[in-house]
């Protein structure tokens, strides 16, 4: 089953055409990577999922029931992070899931039990400070445990790790992993390790399009060429081999990078030998989810 379909999405505004015509689903109970370079049209997309937006033309569906501008009683499925979450800083963590609770006419027994299972999950458990002094990480998994506290059916994270660093990047993505079989997670990002690591089906949004969807793994088997690298001692040799192989090669110092089978690195290999070429290093390319994003989104 699939929690969400979009059909034919499109948004323009003032001569800026933002959506032209996007295609897509996210299957049930996966953690679905939705990417795109920034201002491809990734926020508007969400925004109008939630009913924020009012497309110019296409249907939304959210478990099955559509959304429409301005009603947005399919939200009761959906749990939001936005970019940069907003909270009341004179609040606790606790408070302010109890304020949240309240507004969603949850029972105070519910909330009370619901709050103490995220802070623990998202790690803030025993944290009793006020929001003012927390960290933009802490605050990332507090956005995390307030949208996970009605248990949606639905999580959508806009760009959750984009201003984090390294550890934040992980704690955050681990947390994203482990909630996998409680709900469905869409993960807005343009950081593709992030979607490699955690993802288990992908869509790349291009130009306001659609440009593929599939598993990873699928998704590098059918569009990712391959490829090697070559690296040699001195800046000539590297320029022979440039401007022998320039159809195929990118050159980044004394390294080319070359995109092609195995028969293509074997004539490279023959070619360094007989001008007598030293490699530094050769090494094949495994297809990354980044050698894919760049070469739909170059097309």
């Amino acid at each position: 089953m699939d929690v969400l379909n979009i059909k034919g999405l499109k948004k323009s505004f003032a001569d800026k055409e933002v959506l032209k015509g996007l295609d897509f689903n996210v299957p049930e109970q996966s953690v679905f990577g939705f990417v795109g370079r920034n201002g491809a049209g990734k926020t508007t997309t969400m925004k109008s999922v939630l009913g924020l937006l009012k497309p110019d033309d296409g249907e939304i569906t959210v478990c099955g029931e559509k959304v429409t501008y301005g009603q947005t009683s399919t939200n009761r499925f959906v749990g939001y992070l936005p970019d940069v979450p907003e909270f009341y800083p004179f609040m606790t963590a606790k408070e302010y899931l109890r304020l949240c609770g309240e507004s969603l006419n949850m029972r105070s027994k519910d909330i009370e039990g619901r709050s103490n299972e995220l802070l623990k999950l998202v790690g803030l458990g025993g944290e009793k400070h006020r929001i003012k002094g927390y960290s933009r990480g802490m605050k990332q998994r507090l956005g995390i445990a307030q949208a996970l506290l009605a248990s949606p059916k639905l999580l959508i994270c806009d760009e959750p790790t984009s201003a984090l660093d390294p550890i934040g990047r992980k704690d955050i993505l681990d947390i994203l992993l482990s909630v996998k079989d409680q709900t469905t997670v869409l993960f807005s990002t343009h950081i593709l390790s992030d979607v490699e690591r955690i993802c288990t089906e992908v869509a790349v949004l291009n130009d306001g399009a659609l440009a593929m969807q599939g598993t990873v793994a699928k998704l590098k088997s059918e569009h990712c060429s391959d490829g090697f690298i070559v690296e040699v001692q001195n800046g000539s040799d590297a320029e022979k081999l440039f401007e022998e192989f320039s159809f195929a090669a990118g050159r980044e110092g004394n390294a080319l990078r070359f995109v092609g089978t195995d028969d293509l690195m074997f004539e490279v290999m023959s070619f360094m030998a007989s001008n007598k070429i030293a490699a530094v290093k050769i090494e094949k390319q495994e297809p990354s989810l980044e050698a894919l994003f760049m070469e739909v989104v170059s097309k």
